[in-house]
């Protein structure tokens, strides 16, 4: 999980427009696209350094040339820009009898650790204020981790998954215009998880599922769970597949060092190894309208397509799939922002699959909406698509 980030309101100035809507969008769009680009290139090379390698977090020294590049006199028409993010985590106090023990083992300070509690807890009063703080118009929401993966018994995963499922259908239905849902399945039955999964889209109107990573060791390119992907499929919705902070077993590598085992590295590495063995295990060949999401950039897999693909003809015929494995990356694969708040990050996961499969996260509340919310609104995109990553793609794929 992230490091210790505040929840004050970030809103960019509201100045008056003294140029036409077009002119202004161009000088913007050019201006930031040179300071991204042109000007980091110029800087990296100088150094010995790639280009796009400087981070644009707000505020900090290497988002200035963005961040002060802009025409802020296109501030009034950003303001009113629709925005969904679409991984937010909640949870239910007690639904899930290991939840608070392990909550408890976080290697994270105990007054971040209450702070994130207290936020998870709450659908309403300090979600809402948040969301109108910083202008989030809709939070998809999903149960956070530890879930339901932790759970041993599967009859006791089925009853949690239905009550997660009601209560965030009920929460979804008292605020219709400011939260959607991801549905929970208990996995540990695969033909309960269909059942659960076909009632949660059908009768609640919940619009996809997130699971955390493994099912108590098991992954999702095993058989077995072969009958949740067909109704995944003939659903048409995605599953988001997020880390888990309980690992299904422990790497040596990471003894003696913790930060690496959460969301600095381990998580993606496991998330992002789980999602090629779906590619390799070849369940988008089996289900080639299926998908899932990836968070955190897409746990850097669009950054590896390069290597990926030049390793693909030397794996032997028998464990080849249809297509190299950058097909299934742009195919059925989408990329959430979550917790990678780096315009080089995101200019390079748009390049890598393509402007109309990246959507916009916050990762409330591990992160801070103000800062997701100003890098997205720094983005060096024209108006068109940054929409798109800012509402238009989750609208279409999530069907909002």
């Amino acid at each position: 999980m992230p490091d210790d980030r505040s929840f004050q309101a970030m809103n960019p100035p509201d100045e008056p427009r003294t140029e036409p809507p077009a002119e202004s969008t161009r000088r913007r769009f050019i201006a930031a696209t040179a300071a991204a680009g042109g000007a980091a290139m110029a800087g990296g090379l100088a150094a010995g350094q790639p280009a796009l390698a400087a981070e644009s977090v707000p505020g900090s020294r290497a988002s200035t040339a963005v961040a002060g590049s802009k025409d802020h006199r296109n501030a009034k028409k950003e303001k009113k820009m629709r925005i969904v993010a679409v991984e937010e985590a909640f949870s239910i106090p007690g639904v899930i009898r290991q939840e608070g023990a392990i909550r408890q083992r976080m290697e994270v300070p105990e007054a971040i650790k209450q702070e994130w509690f207290r936020r998870l807890d709450d659908l309403t009063d300090l979600r809402l204020a948040d969301m109108d703080a910083n202008g989030v118009d809709v939070q998809v929401l999903s149960y956070s981790t530890p879930g339901l993966e932790v759970i041993e018994d599967p009859a006791e995963a089925v009853a949690v998954a239905r009550r997660v499922n009601d209560h965030l259908a009920k929460a979804v239905a008292a605020h219709p215009q400011r939260f959607a849902g991801f549905a929970v399945l208990p996995l540990q039955d695969p033909k309960a998880a269909v059942v659960e999964l076909r009632r949660a889209v059908e009768e609640l109107g919940l619009k996809g599922v997130l699971y955390n990573d493994h099912v108590r060791g098991h992954y999702l390119d095993e058989p077995q769970f072969r009958p949740v992907w067909a109704e995944l499929e003939r659903l048409g919705v995605t599953l988001y597949l997020h880390p888990a902070v309980v690992p299904a077993d422990n790497w040596r590598v990471f003894d003696g060092y913790p930060v690496l085992v959460g969301p600095s590295w381990g998580w993606t590495a496991t998330t992002g190894a789980h999602a090629l063995r779906l590619i390799y295990g070849g369940v988008f060949d089996q289900f080639p309208r299926a998908s899932v999401m990836l968070g955190h950039m897409g746990e850097l897999l669009p950054f590896q397509m390069a290597r990926l693909d030049s390793r693909y003809d030397q794996v032997p015929a028998e464990h080849r799939v249809r297509h190299l494995p950058s097909y299934y990356l742009r195919n059925n694969v989408y990329v959430t922002t979550s917790g990678v708040m780096s315009h080089a990050a995101l200019l390079g996961a748009v390049h890598a699959v393509g402007v109309d499969r990246v959507l916009f996260s916050i990762d409330y509340p591990f992160e801070s909406s103000a800062e997701a919310v100003g890098f997205l609104r720094s983005a060096p995109y024209a108006p068109a698509d940054l929409a798109s990553i800012a509402h238009g793609n989750a609208e279409r794929v999530l069907g909002l």
